[in-house]
């Protein structure tokens, strides 16, 4: 019986793997990738670049009722909503990495469609009774038939981020250093 795998190579094949292991964990650890799983807000300043945003939602009207994943994640079903934060945080993550972050933040096509939708989903009494402008949708905005929430409301919640200069010295709680308290110890002596 011919061998598939000469065994020689065994050794190096399972140290290699356990570096790849290694390193991928030590990714997911680094990065906090279990707050991306929770709905709190303070996970989207893992990324120093939201600090303005999370500090202008947090002194905005919309801070006691909402957190960041009510309006920016699609709320119609959890597995739509889990998929698009990991769709939008690769997105985000690869931008970041390359250092390629725009000095003005604008939502891509989809981020628009899930904050409109959830505009409406949260004011439908008074899209519907009071300003009588009914359930509009982001493509209906997009082919020009409609105007989207911010359009007027430019101010909410974000108090009119235009750039990232604007907030430089932005007060946001800062996430707990990834370094195990055994290593900073050792790296004090």
């Amino acid at each position: 019986m011919e061998k598939i795998f000469p065994r020689q190579l065994a050794i190096p094949l399972v140290i290699l793997l356990g570096i790849a292991f290694g390193l991928f964990f030590y990714l997911i650890y680094v990065s906090r990738m279990g707050s991306y799983l929770t709905d709190d807000p303070s996970a989207c300043v893992n990324c120093h670049i939201m600090a303005p945003y999370y500090q202008s939602w947090q002194k905005s009207s919309h801070q006691a009722w909402t957190t960041c994943n009510d309006c920016h994640v699609p709320q119609d079903n959890i597995i739509k909503g889990y998929a698009f934060k990991a769709k939008d945080g690769l997105y985000h993550a690869a931008v970041f990495t390359l250092r390629a972050e725009p000095q003005v933040i604008r939502p891509r096509k989809a981020s628009y469609t899930a904050i409109m939708e959830n505009c409406i989903r949260c004011h439908t009494q008074l899209n519907t009774e009071f300003v009588k402008t009914g359930m509009v949708k982001y493509a209906d905005v997009a082919k020009g038939n409609a105007r989207a929430c911010w359009d007027c409301h430019r101010e909410v919640p974000h108090g009119g981020m235009s750039n990232l200069a604007m907030s430089p010295n932005a007060i946001v709680p800062l996430p707990e250093s990834p370094v195990p308290a055994w290593l900073k110890k050792m790296m004090k002596k």
